[in-house]
C-alpha cells in the first residue's frame, strides 16, 4: 500500500516489525487520550516532520491510537494542517473519510487548533 512511516499515538505498547523487507520506520509518540493530559505540541511536530518527510519522498504515513477517535485524529490533522489546510477543513476531512473520528471533542480541537497556531508562526517568515 506504500506505507514508509507509522506514527503510533499510544501509550499502551509499541508497534513491532514484521519481517518483511519493507522499508517502514515507526514514530511512536506516547501520548494518553484524557482531557486532563495534552498531546504535547513537540509531539505533533515531530509526527508532521516525518510526516512531511515521508510523504515527500513518495511514501505514506499511517497514524494510528488505540480507537482511531482522538489521538490519531488530532495527529491527522495536523499532518493536513501542514499541508496547507485550515484546521476547519481538516477536521472536517478526517471526519467525512472516518466516522468514527471525533475531532470536534473540546479537548482534541483546542490541541488542533494550538497546533494550528503554533505551525504557523513557526512556517511564517518576518517580512
Amino acid at each position: 500500500m506504500g506505507v514508509r512511516l507509522v506514527i503510533n499515538m499510544r501509550f499502551e505498547h509499541r508497534d513491532k516489525l514484521n519481517s518483511q523487507d519493507i522499508p517502514l520506520r515507526i514514530l511512536w509518540l506516547l501520548t494518553f487520550d484524557s482531557p486532563l493530559i495534552p498531546i504535547p505540541l513537540g509531539a505533533l511536530r515531530r509526527g508532521v516532520t516525518a510526516a512531511l518527510e515521508t510523504i515527500q519522498e513518495g511514501g505514506k504515513v499511517f497514524v494510528h491510537c488505540s480507537r482511531g477517535r482522538h489521538r490519531g485524529v488530532a495527529m491527522g490533522a495536523a499532518i493536513l494542517i501542514a499541508q496547507g489546510n485550515t484546521p476547519e477543513e481538516a477536521m472536517r476531512l478526517i471526519k467525512d473519510r472516518r466516522q468514527n473520528a471525533d475531532p470536534y471533542i473540546w479537548y482534541i480541537r483546542r490541541w488542533i487548533l494550538k497546533f494550528a497556531a503554533d505551525w504557523k508562526a513557526r512556517t511564517v517568515s518576518p517580512g
